[in-house]
């Protein structure tokens, strides 16, 4: 009887104290009770009382400076705005749109969802990152009131407890009130009705569903999003994304959901003093990227930027001391970007013509057929072709290849084959053909069809767009098939800031540094954090880069075009410019330097409207007026030329 001599073997084993599977089974959960026990006694405790959910304690503001450091352009965070308000006068659709998106089963769980914290784990598992978090209102409650935001076990393991024992002391229209009256939304703004204050100069009880979606996709990332950033567009996707999902819960009907997707979302202006706007929300967006929301927020920095609040003033009264004449010619919006070559410091920046200019006067739609857009910054988000402005890369590689500016092309009617589906002949700006002509008067005097030319038989395209990225544009991402010959032409769309930072190269005789926008950052104690330390980098050889400065600012060889007295030339001292205007006069452009300060102005419209100015009568004047001011406050210096074929000294 085998059987027997098992079950006794096993009896008498537990008999001798020895334990089997499911008495260990017990003693482990009974374990894991007591450890899970000992957790909620020692932590609810820590749970807030109710009126802890509608105070928040005042953080030290991050100050953003000039390169001074005695002006304030900005303050993040400095004072709070907060209204509290009942659930009733919440309206339902936004209760509807932060439940579906932040926290679905908030009315079926227990304070935290399983499901969701599984999903996490496993997500995070496989990207091998803690990204996700799967946290429930109540979590996120607990956390933005209560606990900081790091990362860790035991901040998370406080979190669960103190949710559950949150969801089960409270009622959940309780805790769904505190959340919306607590919750961040940017711009100082915490709960609903400060938000609603805050962007759309409302009651949260007026607002409309488009609205509500667009704050509830606001509580994801408030400063990243921000209708006031470079992520406007990320925002509205969003907002459009979070009304799909309230359409597919029932919340809404398809009818509101087409018009809610279709109603245009009006910003109020900023209201906090702001200096140099565009710029400084470039700085922001740079520093809630590297340190987080929370950090600015709580520590106090002190950002010490590279603006100069004198060139910045400069800049922003040349823009607007032209801006009626220009608007006469077809041309409402203007941008400018300054620039010091030996460090890449921006000094100025200036992405619109007047960023606190009342939104869309035209009754337009925001990135589609506005004329003029105040917030959108033209200087670092804008995507314009250059026009002739792009000509000085495919010649730099031309004498990178040996050729010089003694070099002979015929300036004659040419027909380049077919491009975009219909032959490429392209015209000089004066309808005239000179016949031969040499590269210095080609590229001083912007010739169209010899500059085809050398960029066919002399520089080759995917050489002169290796030059052009090696020098500091970033944009031409696409094969060099989709750009064709109308490259030099100003094929490429580019942006204004990676041009001045392209000239750059010229005005320090090959040397390349990134742009950078802070000195130095330090924390409330004054230790440095961050510093500015770049090295520059040769990218270009300095006769090729000496050669390209000689032509440019070689007055005499323009004139034919330009004249002796143009925009470009000044008495006293010595000056490299290149103009651009892109087909249609959609754009205009003037890049000009010295070995002290480069400087770019934009003019056109934010839709693509046809002007009917060209680049050195739109740009010009602006570009003109500023650098007639600030030259003098540089050294004055006089470029390093190389005038010989054999490119010696």
């Amino acid at each position: 009887m085998p059987e027997r001599k098992y079950y006794r073997k096993v009896y008498q084993k537990n008999k001798k104290g020895e334990m089997g599977f499911w008495q260990k089974l017990l003693w482990f959960l009974g374990i894991v009770f007591f450890i899970i026990l000992f957790l909620f006694v020692y932590y609810i405790k820590d749970l807030p009382r109710p009126e802890d959910f509608l105070e928040k304690n005042f953080a030290q503001s991050t100050k953003i400076y000039d390169r001074t450091g005695t002006i304030v352009l900005y303050e993040i965070y400095g004072e709070e705005k907060r209204k509290i308000v009942s659930l009733t006068e919440i309206p339902e659709y936004l209760k509807q749109a932060v439940i579906i998106t932040e926290d679905k089963d908030f009315y079926r769980h227990f304070g935290i969802d399983l499901k969701g914290i599984v999903r996490s784990v496993l997500i995070n598992l496989k990207i091998m990152k803690a990204a996700y978090g799967g946290s429930t209102i109540p979590q996120q409650l607990i956390r933005s009131s209560f606990l900081t935001r790091q990362k860790t076990i035991e901040r998370k393991i406080r979190e669960i407890v103190l949710a559950i024992e949150l969801d089960r002391r409270y009622s959940k229209d309780q805790i769904l009130e505190w959340y919306l009256n607590q919750i961040p939304f940017g711009k100082n703004a915490y709960g609903v009705e400060a938000a609603s204050q805050t962007y759309f100069n409302k009651s949260v009880s007026e607002i409309s569903i488009a609205e509500a979606a667009t704050l509830t996709a606001l509580i994801q990332a408030p400063s990243y999003l921000s209708p006031y950033g470079e992520n406007k567009e990320k925002l509205l996707e969003r907002k459009n994304y979070i009304l799909e999902q309230m359409e597919k819960a029932g919340y809404i009907t398809k009818e509101q959901f087409e018009a809610a997707k279709n109603e245009e979302i009006y910003f109020s202006k900023i209201t906090q003093p702001i200096k140099a706007p565009h710029f400084v929300l470039f700085v922001k967006d740079y520093l809630e990227k590297k340190y987080g929301e929370d950090f600015l927020e709580e520590k106090g920095l002190k950002v010490y930027t590279t603006l100069d609040w004198e060139l910045q003033q400069l800049a922003e009264k040349a823009i607007k001391d032209r801006e009626k004449y220009n608007e006469k010619y077809g041309a409402y919006n203007a941008a400018l970007v300054s620039m010091n070559p030996e460090t890449g410091e921006i000094l100025a920046m200036v992405g619109s013509k007047d960023f606190f200019a009342d939104p869309y006067p035209e009754n337009c739609t925001p990135g589609k057929d506005c004329l003029f857009e105040p917030e959108f910054n033209i200087a670092t988000q804008g995507l314009r072709q250059p026009g002739s402005a792009f000509k000085p890369f495919v010649y730099a590689t031309a004498f990178k290849k040996g050729y010089t500016d003694k070099t002979v092309v015929v300036d004659e009617e040419t027909n380049f084959g077919i491009f975009g589906g219909k032959p490429f002949i392209p015209q000089n700006y004066d309808r005239k053909f000179r016949g031969p002509v040499t590269l210095r008067e080609a590229l001083a005097q912007s010739l169209n069809v010899p500059s085809v030319k050398v960029l066919n038989s002399l520089a080759g395209l995917e050489d002169s767009i290796k030059t052009a990225k090696d020098l500091g544009i970033t944009t031409l991402d696409k094969p060099p098939s989709f750009y064709g010959l109308a490259l030099v032409l100003g094929g490429g769309e580019v942006k204004l800031l990676d041009m001045v930072s392209a000239y750059s190269v010229f005005a320090t005789d090959g040397m390349k540094v990134d742009p950078s926008f802070i000195l130095k950052i330090e924390d409330s104690d004054g230790n440095i954090i961050e510093e500015n330390k770049k090295t520059p980098v040769r990218v270009l050889d300095a006769k090729v880069a000496g050669l390209i400065n000689s032509i440019l600012s070689d007055n005499e060889a323009r004139a034919p075009i330009f004249g002796l007295r143009s925009y470009m030339y000044f008495d006293n001292y010595q000056v490299a410019a290149k103009t651009g205007t892109t087909q249609n006069a959609k754009d205009g452009w003037i890049i000009g330097y010295t070995p002290s300060l480069v400087t770019g102005v934009w003019v056109g419209n934010n839709n693509n409207t046809p002007m009917q100015l060209v680049g050195a009568l739109s740009a010009g004047p602006i570009w003109k007026a500023f650098m007639e001011e600030a030259l003098p406050k540089f050294p004055k210096k006089n470029f390093n030329e190389y005038l010989n074929n054999n490119f010696t000294e």
